[in-house]
């Protein structure tokens, strides 16, 4: 699957997405600002133009300036981000995904973490 398609997003990317969430809206100027180690005023466009393209971020004009705002919910963003992880590390399989967390060799889970675990699939 090709980085541009929907839903695929590099970290800097996701970076924009949460700044986005955060604000509700701002310039790319803003963007920029809020960013750690921030990129060029000019990279900061072209990834909200890749966020554009990805339909996950939109754009009206005010005066001279863009302003950004996201144009799908964080829960969808998310949604979207697990679909692509399922995909590329799980074989699209969620139980893949739980058998992950869940192994003692990879993941030191407390008691306590196991028990939220049990009881949101029991929720389900």
């Amino acid at each position: 699957m090709n980085r541009l398609e929907k839903g695929q997003v590099s970290r800097r990317e996701r970076q924009i997405l949460e700044i986005l969430y955060r604000l509700g809206q701002a310039t790319a100027k803003e963007v920029q600002d809020n960013l750690p180690d921030p990129p060029s005023y000019s990279a900061v466009r072209a990834l909200l133009a890749t966020l554009e393209g990805k339909e996950m971020v939109r754009h009206s004009k005010e005066g001279r300036r863009y302003v950004y705002k996201p144009a799908i919910t964080p829960k969808k963003a998310k949604r979207t981000a697990l679909d692509s992880l399922l995909r590329t590390y799980f074989g699209g399989k969620p139980e893949n995904l739980v058998a992950a967390l869940l192994d003692p060799s990879d993941q030191q889970l407390t008691k306590r973490e196991i028990e939220t675990i049990r009881d949101l699939i029991k929720k389900k």
